[in-house]
């Protein structure tokens, strides 16, 4: 949740956000590549560790319960993306752009899971390898204009009226595959399996990922629409090889993103202290954090450039943030939208850890489980 937040506000505050792309090896610098690539690990984060607590959850439930719960928690999150989320991106009152965003992808795959948890545990398994490593098998498909297809496997943006737009930006191939992953894998997390087994299975998991994404990464075999492509610089070409594609994730993406998944798993469970306690504080809140997180980073964007003498009226956007051209020209440095990240996260903490307490105190509102 906290790295997430690096992301939106190198994208509302660093100058470069709206001339290039971070991961551009002829232009970005490995400070900025890496800020960028550590987010790539978000993602795929919230969606495995969605199903795995959907797994957790559902041994207190029956599975009519528990599909009912995914369902109405799924409708829940893409309404919300369609409009408080939405609004927040964009200030926008005449919503000129939908877009089917982090929480689209998650509500979508909690639908598909309220039907796979009746299945076996090892069709659910394969279902979800199926499409994860089966997927890139359709990036030679391309149809024109399809929404369906758009919707199911590739990133697109689509004139709705003259004056709408919808962004699909989380397609929903292989993205339900990695939440239906984590739902299967709740089952090393039973009383029979010990901390040990679960620690050592996880390490041999992610090293058979990491693994297999250096051999597909660097042939080219297999996994990836755009293949590696070395450069003339040892810095660009660890650009290169560490960029695979996330719209949609590509097999190398999840094969390098899902492998620090899934080592973090295997050796955090033991870490206490302060440290973890603050971090936890925001996991414990997530849909609450996240709604708060981009409104605040939006609010003080518009503050910076009313100070900055830009006018604040250009961080309404009719589009995605950096692809509005009326931005080019706002921004700061690199140094400066990492301390507004920092500053961020030290406002939120206390408004986070308050609502934390407040739903632990009163676990009997059921409602709260909905934010």
């Amino acid at each position: 949740m906290v790295i997430m937040a690096l992301d939106h506000v190198r994208d509302y505050f660093h100058a470069s956000a709206y001339i290039f792309d971070p991961a551009d090896p002829l232009k970005t610098t490995l400070p900025l590549f890496f800020t960028r690539w550590i987010t790539h690990f978000c993602a795929p984060s919230f969606s495995f560790l969605a199903g795995l607590s959907a797994f957790i959850a559902g041994r207190k439930k029956t599975k009519r319960q528990l599909s009912v719960f995914l369902i109405t928690r799924g409708i829940w999150l893409i309404f919300i993306e369609l409009t408080i989320v939405g609004f927040a991106w964009y200030f926008d009152f005449q919503f000129r752009t939908f877009g089917l965003l982090v929480l689209w992808s998650l509500g979508i795959s909690m639908i598909v899971l309220s039907a796979l948890i009746y299945l076996p545990k090892n069709a659910i398994l394969i279902f979800s390898c199926v499409l994860i490593f089966g997927h890139n098998l359709l990036d030679h498909l391309n149809p024109n204009d399809n929404f369906l297809w758009a919707i199911f496997h590739k990133q697109k943006f689509f004139t709705l009226t003259e004056h709408t737009k919808l962004f699909v930006g989380y397609p929903m191939i292989p993205w339900i595959g990695v939440m239906a992953l984590g739902y299967y894998f709740g089952n090393y997390y039973v009383p029979s399996v010990s901390p040990e087994k679960r620690r050592r299975i996880f390490n041999y998991i992610a090293t058979a990922a990491i693994l297999l994404f250096i051999i597909l990464r660097w042939t080219n075999w297999y996994g990836n629409p755009v293949p590696y492509k070395p450069y003339e610089t040892f810095s660009q070409d660890i650009v290169s090889f560490l960029n695979p594609s996330k719209y949609p994730p590509s097999l190398q993406y999840l094969l390098m993103t899902l492998s620090g998944v899934f080592l973090f798993l295997a050796n955090s469970e033991k870490l206490k202290g302060k440290v973890v306690d603050f971090f936890s504080t925001f996991g414990r809140v997530p849909f609450f954090y996240y709604i708060l997180h981009l409104y605040l980073i939006h609010i003080v964007a518009m503050v910076m450039a009313k100070l900055s003498g830009f006018g604040w009226s250009k961080t309404i956007f009719s589009t995605w943030i950096t692809l509005d051209p009326n931005i080019k020209g706002y921004g700061f440095s690199f140094w400066v939208f990492y301390l507004i990240w920092v500053l961020l996260i030290m406002f939120i903490y206390p408004i986070c850890q308050k609502f934390d307490q407040y739903k632990q105190s009163h676990k009997e509102k059921r409602w709260l489980g909905y934010l």
